[in-house]
């Protein structure tokens, strides 16, 4: 039985860029052993071949928005219903994952028995298929310190969290932002325990253009990107890393310090987490960001001006 299921929903697999760092992802997390469980999710060409080539499930059926791009809820539900394992990943399919992520997960699921798992990806280069043999491991760490750069703290690549949370998620569009971050607020508002593990596992992004997105447009440019943050409640329910109320580091786990995200948005992010999306919690935005409520305020007077005088 695993003790870890890793689900994804691949691109398309006919651009030979996409599809070497898919194949170099997927391939990391086979390698983890049989202690992992892969799903890969969706109808997308190419997936289907590269499921039976190396033996991993393949679930159909997903959903997707009128103008095509997958719904995330359909594939967290698929994902629920076929996973053997009592714990889950959604990883982006562009994810390397080391040795370490099979030590951190029984940390934590040890320590708290409902929980969010988080964290911080590093960005590098990669431009060849990976040989991913017994001794691969070593040599790639190598040469991410060598030249890989930690990505800024804003949203997440990976969630690991029991089976049965987020059975509900609203109709988020794949790929675009926002979703992850309101992920992240999510683990708040349900007062999840929500553990960043930037420390001690290491994702790698295998960085690639955005030329598979309508208009080769970076995707938190994209309207569906904006329905996104819509769905999830608002500017006010974008959380980002920093917001994880707990760290697990290689000595232990334990809750964020106050000095380290500061304390006026340690005190924002509980009460907005507590209030959830709406007006209290863009009462309680406002409050702690008194140039943007003038700006607001300013702009709302212009537009009145405008009609009546227009």
């Amino acid at each position: 039985m695993p003790k870890l299921t890793l689900f994804t929903a691949p691109k398309p697999f006919t651009d030979d860029h996409i599809a070497r760092i898919q194949s170099n992802a997927i391939r990391s997390w086979l390698h983890l052993g049989s202690d992992v469980e892969v799903l890969l999710v969706g109808d997308e060409e190419g997936i289907a071949d590269f499921a039976a080539e190396t033996g991993v499930s393949h679930l159909l059926d997903i959903e997707r928005n009128e103008l095509g791009t997958p719904l995330l809820n359909s594939i967290f539900r698929l994902a629920q219903e076929r996973a053997k394992s009592s714990i889950l990943c959604y990883v982006n399919t562009d994810i390397i994952f080391l040795n370490d992520l099979l030590q951190t997960v029984p940390r934590v699921s040890e320590r708290f028995n409902h929980f969010l798992i988080v964290g911080q990806r590093w960005d590098l280069n990669v431009e060849k298929l990976l040989h991913i043999s017994n001794d691969w491991e070593q040599t790639f760490r190598r040469r991410l310190e060598r030249d890989g750069q930690m990505h800024p703290p804003t949203g997440s690549d990976y969630f690991i969290f029991p089976k049965g949370l987020f059975l509900n998620l609203p109709p988020f569009t794949l790929g675009r932002a926002g979703w992850d971050n309101w992920m992240i607020f999510a683990g708040r508002a349900d007062r999840l325990s929500l553990v960043d593990a930037s420390e001690v596992i290491t994702a790698v992004h295998q960085n690639h253009d955005y030329s598979h997105l309508p208009g080769g447009q970076p995707h938190y440019r994209l309207p569906e990107s904006k329905e996104n943050i819509r769905l999830g409640g608002g500017r006010e329910a974008v959380f980002e890393l920093p917001d994880a109320n707990w760290k697990i580091t290689r000595v232990g786990i334990r809750r964020t310090r106050i000095t380290e995200v500061g304390i006026s948005r340690w005190l924002e992010a509980g009460l907005i987490a507590r209030a959830g999306p709406g007006k209290r919690a863009r009462l309680i935005h406002r409050t702690f960001h008194p140039l943007d409520t003038v700006t607001y305020y300013i702009r709302a007077a212009f537009r009145r001006l405008k009609r009546i005088f227009s």
